[in-house]
């Protein structure tokens, strides 16, 4: 018996096959124009299923991430780099950086691209299969915080130890608590023992993390957990940000910049080549006591006229 194609339709839903659902039409009058074999029109039917369910899982796990903005490694300028180039990523690009348990620190100075960065890995490792979970620094430590103070640790916990790839963004860029080495260590030293991923981002060298996190010893533990199995790279070259401004080319010789690349003004008026110092005007009275280097010249000059008068007087007695 021939089923109808309503009847399809319901077989299609039962086996959870949304996509076949709904291009199942369509391929079977480009199979019947095109005179394809019954196998190739279940190939191109099976894979469009499975194109979309690959779209959609990246789709749903990119939203689970909270990724702050959307990135590729494609979209990263590595010409601006002296020192980071896409053939010291690859091993952070493949699955084995996931199922090995491999780690990174990204430091350098604001806009120099850490998070695009950490942001284009975690991504690929969704793409890989794997989960990931973006959180800054700041909003970690206080949240775990909270549930400490609230006698739910363990529970607040499982969000940030649970994914395959745990991003934390601007270690060192804000001031938190007294107790922040503690919760970032029990995150750190639980995805350790699990070898799972981790990728940090920091404009703080890591040995200045002690005082960032009020706490040298677990700091020092931190790092030592995350760098066993992990890489540090820094990032350098010109803000991603202000790259048009100039702002990170060296100044001319003897230029004042008034801290804007080229010596010019936010005004847009150029500073002058040859600034002359303001000229202070002095009452009568304190004239004669005050030192500005303009007062001086005056003093000099009116010295060496007086002296002169005084000689030509004796010349013509």
């Amino acid at each position: 018996m021939k089923p109808t194609d309503d009847e399809l339709d319901l077989l299609l839903k039962r086996l959870h096959l949304a996509n076949a659902r709904r291009v199942w039409r369509q391929l079977v009058e480009r199979a019947e124009n095109e005179q394809w074999s019954y196998r190739d029109f279940l190939t191109l039917l099976v894979s469009e299923e499975i194109a979309q369910r690959q779209q959609t899982r990246l789709g749903r796990l990119s939203r689970r991430a909270s990724f702050p903005f959307f990135k590729t490694i494609d979209d990263f300028d590595f010409t601006l780099q002296s020192t980071v180039r896409l053939s010291l990523l690859g091993s952070a690009l493949s699955a084995d950086f996931l199922t090995e348990g491999r780690s990174l620190i990204l430091v350098g100075k604001p806009g120099r691209g850490k998070t695009h960065l950490a942001v284009a890995i975690a991504y690929r490792a969704i793409q890989n299969g794997f989960d990931a979970f973006f959180v800054t620094a700041a909003q970690l430590i206080d949240e775990l915080s909270a549930a400490f103070r609230q006698g739910r640790l363990a529970d607040a916990l499982v969000a940030y130890t649970h994914p395959a790839l745990l991003v934390v963004d601007e270690v060192g860029y804000l001031t938190y608590g007294t107790d922040a080495a503690n919760m970032l260590f029990h995150v750190v030293n639980d995805r350790h023992r699990r070898k799972r991923s981790m990728i940090f981002t920091t404009n703080k060298p890591t040995t200045a993390w002690g005082k960032v996190l009020h706490d040298e010893d677990l700091a020092q533990a931190i790092v030592d957990r995350v760098l066993e199995r992990g890489r540090l790279l820094t990032l350098d070259g010109p803000s991603m940000r202000t790259k048009h401004l100039r702002l990170d080319e060296p100044a001319p010789a003897g230029a004042l910049t008034y801290g804007v690349s080229g010596g010019a003004r936010i005004s847009g008026i150029p500073v002058p080549e040859f600034p002359e110092p303001p000229v202070v005007y002095c009452s009568r009275i304190t004239r004669r006591q005050c030192s500005h280097p303009a007062n001086e010249r005056r003093r000099k000059r009116s010295n060496s006229e007086g002296s002169i008068s005084i000689t030509a007087s004796a010349v013509i007695e």
